[in-house]
């Protein structure tokens, strides 16, 4: 910061520059670099964010010039800083995120007049300052006061990964060895650097293979199917191939392994999807695990305690990590780079350990050996804090623990309201739905079947007789119960790793039921082999995603028909039944809501996508850090445009289910049952949760406070009625503890 000033100083052409700070618990700007004013003042100035000029300046939150400091009215003389002689003045915020984090000032002796170029040239250093500022905050770097040098609790911004919350100590996973600083090497003798390369292969699949039979029998298939990623990448036929091919040109084991690798997962890391975009995770991760066997070194950790509780900290958070840490050791999970998509995280879910991902700015060791509190709920985590803060998470973890004992013990019974209205909860699935059927079996069926995944997982399109093996799997397991299966969902932001596209604007582009209308060989072949694994059975719905007009859907139900003529001749030769499926829309695209009327004729149920919806109403990449605060399904806008839909669904008879996340959470399932959805799908982990809430309230009382929610400016509102209501029925447990 003293090169800072300095600098600024010399290329401005001024007397005096200077840095202020601001200290939010005192409420004040402190003086933390100058050159000109006096230097024995850093430190000691402390200026009322209401008072003087810099008071002035991050009160208003934009630049100030004045060619007469003194003659301002706002003008504060400090004796300190000798600032006597200056008379020309220009200062300006420095604001991330909303939030002013101090102002940076530029003063000169003589009186001037500063232009639009200096004002121009200091809001483009202060909007630069800023990201290094809370950069150097969050590392605990900067030190603004004597004051805050005591130990004060700092909190950390993530995206919440697996809810839950967790205390422990943070523990540290490094690797000695790294592809990405490997130095590579060349080697004169191909044969035995591809007899290294290969043996190093075995050992990671051996190791890789004792992780997966380790994870606990009542893991969902999909996934214990994430490992089935790294067999297919350790197959000679995957990375094998291309690595000996670099061996035979001349490179060493490791130094080929490194070529490949940081090819594949820049590929991958390029793309605008976060699922696919966390496969470069899976590939590097492995590859290091390849590599230790190569140079024969193991990984470099912390010793551990057996009597402690342990947070798991690393750069980036894999699924063997996770599988090979020890369960009854692992309190929870941050990792530094990451969204919820990853496979750490869906894994941690399945194991119902609390995560955090996405903690961008952090250092390992700014985590390792601290007492940390690990919130999966809102991603945040806390450290540095005092004992009688550790007091109060304990209380809310043990307050979590009787919480969920509770609505574990009404696992039973059914999702009615306390006057009587019956909720219909379903589960979000992917390809384990029969497994997670059985494991919530209080659920009416499967509201989303993301069949994309199968395809996800190889590396070609799966036939239509293996499309047929898994879609039958599910359909048979639970024959009285209803299964929505979405046709194929990839494209644009979703590609394929053997059907790649590149797009500007992934989130507006070649995706969903656009891409498979124009590949109608994809889309029978699907939509046959779905009917096929029907035959005998009456539970089969279709769903269309990324339904943007009418036409849309006349031409899947054209294809939908032909397919259905096609595989009604093979059951009428086999004597087996074929019923005609239900079909429905995902209501997703803004578009479709002013032709639902129209849509309504065509179809047979409605099924809404909360969490796309709400990105396109309010134009807002959830996935982008810098606007993700200002997605929220409980936006005004987006609750007036999931209640026409129930209207509309309604006066046309056609019956709707909420298939996205908000569905899933306590106050957003409560919203969506006063507004008058009766068809809740979530996450399986999410069920028994939302049953109990139902079964907590009243539809008579929901309906009440309605008008209130509907006349709401601000998703802020929104929240806060509906966390009052909650609190009245003796359900703010779910709050307080972030649920």
């Amino acid at each position: 910061m003293d090169r800072l000033v300095a600098m600024v100083k010399e290329e401005m052409g001024v007397d005096s520059c200077s840095l202020y700070l601001a200290d939010y618990k005192y409420k004040q700007f402190v003086l933390t670099a100058t050159d000109g004013l006096e230097r024995s003042a850093v430190g000691k100035v402390k200026i009322g964010f209401n008072e003087g000029l810099i008071g002035l300046v991050g009160d208003r939150e934009e630049p100030l010039i004045i060619d007469d400091a003194f003659a301002h009215p706002n003008f504060k003389h400090y004796p300190e800083v000798k600032e006597e002689k200056y008379k020309a003045f220009i200062g300006t915020p420095i604001i991330f995120q909303r939030k002013v984090l101090g102002v940076i000032s530029l003063q000169q002796s003589k009186k001037r007049q500063f232009n639009l170029d200096d004002e121009a040239f200091l809001v483009t250093l202060a909007a630069q300052l800023a990201l290094y500022i809370t950069n150097a905050e969050i590392s605990g770097k900067l030190l603004i006061t004597d004051e805050s040098k005591e130990a004060t609790s700092r909190k950390l911004n993530g995206i919440p990964g697996s809810p839950g919350l967790a205390l422990g100590i943070g523990y540290a996973v490094n690797f000695q060895n790294d592809l990405r600083t490997l130095i590579t090497k060349k080697s004169d003798d191909p044969n035995k650097q591809i007899t290294i390369y290969r043996k190093a292969v075995d050992l990671t699949r051996q190791h890789v293979g004792e992780l997966s039979a380790g994870l606990s029998a009542s893991l969902p298939d999909d996934v214990k199917a994430i490992f089935q990623l790294y067999n297919q990448l350790l197959d000679a036929n995957s990375l094998g191939r291309e690595v000996e091919k670099k061996i035979h040109e001349g490179w060493d084991a490791a130094s080929s392994l490194k070529f490949v690798v940081e090819a594949y997962a820049n590929r991958f890391e390029s793309m605008d999807d976060p699922y696919m975009r966390e496969r470069a995770v899976d590939i590097i991760d492995l590859s290091n695990r390849i590599l230790a066997n190569i140079l024969g070194d193991v990984d470099n950790t912390q010793p551990m305690h057996s009597s402690e509780k342990y947070i798991l900290v690393a750069k980036e958070v894999s699924a063997p990590m996770l599988a090979e840490f020890p369960r009854e050791q692992l309190a929870g999970i941050i990792s530094l780079k990451g969204s919820n998509n990853s496979h750490a995280a869906i894994l941690a879910r399945a194991m119902n350990v609390p995560a955090v991902m996405g903690l961008e700015g952090v250092s390992v060791g700014l985590l390792k050996s601290q007492t940390l509190f690990v919130d999966g709920y809102s991603g945040d985590v806390a450290l540095n804090f005092d004992q009688f803060q550790e007091h109060e998470f304990i209380r809310l973890i043990q307050q979590e623990q009787a919480l969920f004992a509770r609505i574990d013990s009404e696992s039973d019974a059914p999702p009615i309201t306390q006057d009587g209205t019956k909720i219909s909860l379903l589960v979000n699935a992917g390809l384990s739905a029969d497994l997670e059927l059985e494991q919530f079996s209080q659920g009416d069926g499967v509201g989303l079947y993301r069949t994309e995944i199968p395809f996800m997982l190889r590396q070609r399109f799966p036939s239509e007789r293996e499309q047929c093996d898994i879609y039958k799997q599910v359909l048979t397991a639970h024959p009285d119960k209803e299964i929505t299966m979405r046709t194929l969902d990839v494209g644009g932001d979703k590609p394929l790793s053997y059907f790649p596209i590149s797009e500007e604007n992934p989130f507006l582009g070649w995706r969903g039921v656009r891409l498979t209308l124009d590949h109608p060989d994809i889309f029978l072949m699907q939509i046959r082999a779905m009917l096929r694994a029907s035959l005998g059975h009456t539970n089969l719905h279709i769903l269309l995603p990324m339904i943007a007009s009418v036409n849309e859907v006349d031409e899947s139900k054209t294809l939908i028909d032909q397919a259905f003529s096609e595989v009604l001749e093979e059951a009428n030769e086999k004597k087996v039944t074929l019923a005609r499926p239900k079909l429905g829309v995902m209501l997703e695209v803004p578009s479709a809501l002013f032709q639902l009327p129209q849509i309504a004729k065509r179809v047979d149920f409605f099924s809404v996508g909360t969490n796309d919806l709400t990105q396109y109403l309010l134009a807002v990449d959830r996935n982008n850090p810098r606007v993700a605060s200002l997605y929220s399904s409980y936006h005004p806008s987006v609750i007036n445009a999931l209640l026409g839909i129930v209207t509309t669904a309604n006066e046309h008879g056609v019956p709707v289910t909420v298939c996205g996340e908000l569905a899933g959470e306590p106050l957003g399932a409560l919203l969506l049952i006063m507004m008058g959805y009766r068809k809740l799908s979530m996450n399986g982990h999410s069920l028994r949760k939302i049953s109990w809430v139902i079964r907590n309230t009243s539809m008579t009382e929901c309906e009440a406070i309605l008008s209130s929610i509907l006349s709401s400016e601000s998703p802020a509102q929104v929240r806060q009625i509906l966390e009052n209501y909650l609190e009245t029925k003796g359900l703010g447990g779910l709050v307080r503890v972030g649920v």
